[in-house]
């Protein structure tokens, strides 16, 4: 039942043009009274909170069984995509999951900024990373979500078939490294090595060390990274 009027306030918020829903209509769409609601939601809030996580969760589960391919630039571009298709797909659940006037950002989002980092963990350790994962992941998730509310809240306003993907493409240009670019001395290939040998050490911490040096190694390298701002 609960899943029931989840889906129900979804349908009624995609349909309506107020982009509202009354819990009286969520009750008649799936053939019950207001107790029943009241005792599975609380109220009108619990209810929209409730479908909040709904939508996470199932956003959350297109990424989780995406199985990690040999090449991570490209799995950092089918992620954009997914979430595109995502935002497409739920546009008023979408909304209330991005939506500033939340009480407080739900544990899911961040656990979707980590898949996003674990990713661009690996972008660094295969040497192609221009910037620090961290950072990286803020300038794309920010640009994805910012395409996806852009797409789905003003569709005729942003009519462009390939907007999305051409800011991904600009987007990840600024943070990645291309595949072609020639190996050489200068600042930005420098900060790809620390930034290549820093996520390697983490994903596979060296036994000739201890751990402080390799702790004392990734500081440094990190220092490096955040010090020197290459150009794209």
């Amino acid at each position: 039942m609960r899943t029931r009027m989840l889906e129900a306030a979804e349908k009624l918020l995609d349909a309506a043009p107020d982009r509202d829903v009354s819990t009286r209509a969520v009750c008649e769409a799936v053939g019950v009274g207001a107790p029943v609601l009241y005792r599975l939601f609380g109220d009108k809030n619990g209810l929209l909170s409730a479908l909040v996580d709904y939508g996470f969760d199932r956003y959350l589960a297109t990424k989780r069984a995406a199985a990690p391919s040999a090449d991570p630039v490209t799995d950092l571009r089918n992620g954009w995509d997914t979430h595109i298709a995502f935002a497409q797909a739920h546009p008023a659940v979408y909304r209330l999951m991005y939506s500033p006037d939340l009480a407080e950002v739900p544990s899911a989002a961040q656990e979707a900024i980590r898949i996003l980092r674990t990713v661009l963990d690996r972008c660094a350790e295969a040497g192609r990373l221009r910037v620090e994962p961290a950072g990286a992941a803020q300038m794309i998730m920010s640009a994805n979500i910012g395409v996806a509310l852009s797409l789905i809240s003003q569709p005729a306003s942003y009519s462009d078939p390939d907007l999305s993907r051409r800011v991904r493409d600009a987007v990840q240009g600024a943070v990645l490294v291309p595949a072609d670019a020639p190996a050489g001395p200068g600042d930005a290939a420098l900060v790809t090595a620390a930034l290549q040998l820093a996520a390697i050490l983490r994903a596979h911490p060296p036994t000739t060390l201890a751990e402080p040096e390799t702790a004392l190694l990734l500081h440094w390298l990190d220092r490096l990274a955040a010090t020197r701002e290459p150009a794209p």
